[in-house]
């Protein structure tokens, strides 16, 4: 699987990405993959190679780089709970700097970046994002809606911006939320809200997970909670960029 480390120029620099596209000579369909709080690392390249194995060019920004290169913070090599709360703190205010104005700014860059490339194919992209990446996700798709033809977030704060920002996609949705993240009462709220804006979607917590569920450099990961996140984020590409 070929891969490439790029930089992504953007109105304040420079941002380190990951890129990894199948070796076939064809254009492909672009997704722009948003990390986790933890950002770019083992884990996160080897879900953006799983996904170009399935035919799709994979673009992994990195979120932070207003601070340096990834990885901006010192990660060990699994993040168990014990280490978590120190990591944290440092994460926090990395993601506490991403100003709406600066994610939208980001997102306009990320996205021209994409589809300039090469290796990828006319017509609408996919974004994908894991944590605080899911609702860079969706501001990202809600910015975009002629662009962003799909739009899956996983175990993140994806109604944080209210309806506003739910309103303007016009992209196919999926959420997979954290049985520890959301309640039925306030999947139910989000997903009526869902529905009021005429949004496309599924929605669903998805049994015995906690926040984090995909990762498996961490303790929270859950290996039915990442195959059940494939089976529903594999489709949905598959629909919706199927003649890109």
């Amino acid at each position: 699987m070929p891969t490439k480390t790029l930089q992504i120029p953007t109105a304040d620099g420079h941002a380190d990405a990951f890129a990894a596209f199948p070796d076939r000579g064809e254009r492909r369909p672009g997704v722009l993959m948003y990390a986790d709080g933890f950002g770019i690392r083992p884990v996160l390249r080897e879900m953006a190679r799983e996904l170009a194995g399935h035919g799709y060019y994979v673009l992994v920004p990195n979120l932070f780089y207003r601070h340096g290169p990834a990885p901006v913070i010192d990660l060990p090599e699994h993040i168990g709970e014990e280490v978590r709360p120190a990591l944290m703190a440092q994460v926090m205010p990395l993601i506490e700097a991403q100003t709406p104005e600066r994610v939208l700014s980001d997102a306009d860059a990320y996205l021209r970046f994409l589809t300039a490339q090469p290796e990828v194919g006319a017509g609408p992209v996919a974004v994908t994002g894991y944590c605080i990446g899911g609702l860079l996700a969706m501001r990202t798709a809600a910015a975009h809606p002629r662009q962003v033809a799909a739009v899956a977030a996983f175990h993140g704060p994806v109604g944080a911006d209210g309806p506003d920002t739910l309103a303007k996609i016009t992209a196919q949705v999926h959420f997979g939320h954290a049985e520890g993240d959301l309640t039925p009462e306030a999947l139910g709220a989000l997903n009526r809200a869902l529905d009021a804006a005429g949004v496309g979607y599924t929605s669903e917590i998805y049994p015995g997970t906690v926040h984090g569920f995909t990762m498996s450099d961490t303790d929270a990961f859950n290996p039915a909670g990442l195959q059940r996140h494939w089976d529903r984020l594999l489709p949905l590409l598959d629909r919706t960029l199927a003649n890109s």
